[in-house]
């Protein structure tokens, strides 16, 4: 009955993928990646991925991390793993997580709903700012309004005042500058014998 809830593309299932016989053969220091390429491969198999398709298995973080504690020659010799189907692609994750990876779970989860939250927060203040400046401002007197235009006009005629005085400044300084005189510096004389 939970099948009618999911999409007709969506299924999942659960396998325990022996690996043992898989990497027995190949040398130490390839075993580990030998066992992931083995759980895709069985993945591949039996989801039924058309033509075999590495590509299309993916691994979970959390099941990568499990696959490499121990190192590049000891990896386990089986796994319980959940298969997760969606359209083409299969998403592999661990049945039972040992207790440093459900640590590591809860805390990405917890990091990634504060993160949420802190996203809502500042939609929030936007639109709050938005809101403020969108409302019409409390009509002012005839005084301050006057007050303001005779700043804005005190304003305009500095900044053309300091502009002309710099202008006049640099005609000054360009026909005033002299050319810098090379230093005299002695002549190499060759030693003598």
């Amino acid at each position: 009955m939970a099948n009618k809830n999911r999409d007709k593309n969506e299924v999942e299932r659960e396998y325990t993928i022996p690996l043992r016989e898989k990497i027995r053969p190949v040398p130490r220091y390839k075993k580990t990646p030998k066992a992931i390429k083995s759980i895709k491969e069985f993945i591949a198999k039996h989801m039924k991925i058309e033509n075999r398709d590495l590509n299309k298995v993916k691994l979970s973080t959390y099941l990568n991390q499990f696959m490499w504690a121990r190192g590049i020659k000891n990896p386990p010799a089986k796994i319980k793993v959940k298969a997760i189907r969606k359209g083409e692609n299969v998403l592999v994750e661990l049945v039972n997580y040992p207790e440093k990876l459900k640590f590591n779970k809860a805390r990405e989860e917890r990091r990634g709903k504060e993160a949420l939250e802190t996203i809502e927060n500042k939609k929030s203040m936007m639109k709050k700012m938005k809101e403020s400046l969108q409302k019409p401002k409390v009509d002012e007197t005839e005084e301050d309004k006057e007050k303001t235009k005779n700043a804005e006009e005190k304003a305009k005629t500095s900044a053309e005042s300091t502009k002309e005085l710099e202008k006049a400044q640099a005609r000054q300084a360009k026909h005033q500058t002299e050319k810098p005189k090379k230093s005299a510096k002695p002549m190499r004389v060759a030693l003598q014998k």
